[in-house]
């Protein structure tokens, strides 16, 4: 009698925890903690306490998440004042990486000053998003230039980076880019990489780079305002991209795909129902991948279904978020860093 009450208990509390660990948010709690005049697309964070960001004007910094304590500098190279909206980081380094030509990647340096470690200029040059795998290997994208679309590769921790000759990648697609929107149009999972751009187009590699493929997806893409604007994915297996047309933001056909095969296939998923328009998705961590929020200027939306059906937490409008913990995220727009509070 007494190991069954023993088992009894020890189910019902697994099961208790259980219950409580996927339980869907009902709210969301959005707290101001950085304003400035400043547009802010890319954020991530350096450790479990800080929060790195880059923008518009050459501003960037970081946000002490327990604090809330901001330090801000601005980033200029001879007359120019770059526009930020990539940012990656490794266990030592952050990185931020300017759009227009001349493109410009920086890295901390000696003394924490930023050091530029990749240039290009060239008609054409507009670069969108970048991320690492590890503190080894790391990639950034642009837009498509002499036929195919532009990859950077670092395999020494960002200290170099090399562009990728268009022999070795698919054949691009005249004007194909990557939307500069939310720094979350590369998805990162093993050794895998996912692309996502302008033409609804997914490119991919599984060995971190050296060989890719496409595949052709159906979100819209007609335009040049549609396409995929943001991406991630849970595990290997499991990826949700979102997009749709910032110049219709109340549409919502056609723009959510989910894959359940690392990429092979995708497939439209709330098609025709909300959310509409939204510039950033990311899975809520710890959710099995059932937990996913959806962020642009047009609010804040949620699912706790994988993404079939949605509820709109906030008309906040932002621009990109990053998730801390399972109920706590980070997110940045026009003019501000927010900390959004999931219940």
């Amino acid at each position: 009698m007494r190991i069954s009450i023993f088992l009894l208990m020890v189910l019902v509390l697994a099961s208790c925890a259980e219950e409580q660990k996927h339980q869907p948010f009902q709210s969301v709690i959005v707290t101001p903690v950085y304003e400035d005049s400043v547009s802010i697309r890319a954020i991530t964070f350096l450790d479990g306490r800080t929060l790195a960001f880059a923008g518009s004007n050459g501003m960037y910094g970081t946000v002490d998440v327990t604090s809330h304590k901001v330090r801000a500098n601005v980033q200029t190279y001879d007359s120019l004042t770059p526009s930020f909206r990539a940012v990656g980081k490794t266990t030592n380094d952050f990185f931020m990486l300017s759009i227009e030509s001349p493109a410009l990647l920086y890295k901390t340096g000696s003394g924490g000053k930023m050091e530029v470690v990749y240039q290009e200029e060239g008609e054409g040059v507009f670069y969108d998003a970048m991320a690492f795998w590890d503190d080894t290997f790391g990639i950034a994208v642009g837009d498509t230039v002499d036929g195919c679309l532009s990859i950077i590769l670092t395999k020494d921790g960002g200290q170099t980076w090399n562009k990728v000759p268009c022999g070795f990648l698919p054949k691009g697609i005249e004007g194909e880019g990557a939307f500069a929107a939310s720094n979350s149009n590369i998805a990162i999972a093993g050794n895998k990489v996912w692309i996502g751009t302008t033409e609804g187009r997914i490119y991919h590699s599984a060995d971190k780079g050296a060989t890719w493929e496409i595949q052709q997806t159906p979100i819209i893409h007609e335009e040049p305002t549609q396409g995929i604007y943001s991406m991630d994915f849970y595990d290997e297996h499991l990826g949700f991209a979102i997009g749709g047309d910032y110049t219709s933001p109340e549409s919502n056909q056609k723009n959510k795909i989910i894959t359940v095969d690392g990429g092979k296939t995708w497939n439209l998923i709330a098609d025709g129902k909300e959310p509409d328009y939204k510039s950033c998705v990311q899975f809520v961590p710890n959710s099995e991948g059932k937990g996913l929020v959806a962020i642009g200027f047009t609010g804040i939306s949620y699912s706790g279904d994988g993404g079939e059906n949605w509820k709109e937490l906030s008309e906040e409008p932002f621009f990109t978020l990053r998730f801390l913990n399972d109920s706590t995220a980070y997110a940045a727009g026009s003019k501000r860093i927010a900390k959004l509070e999931f219940n």
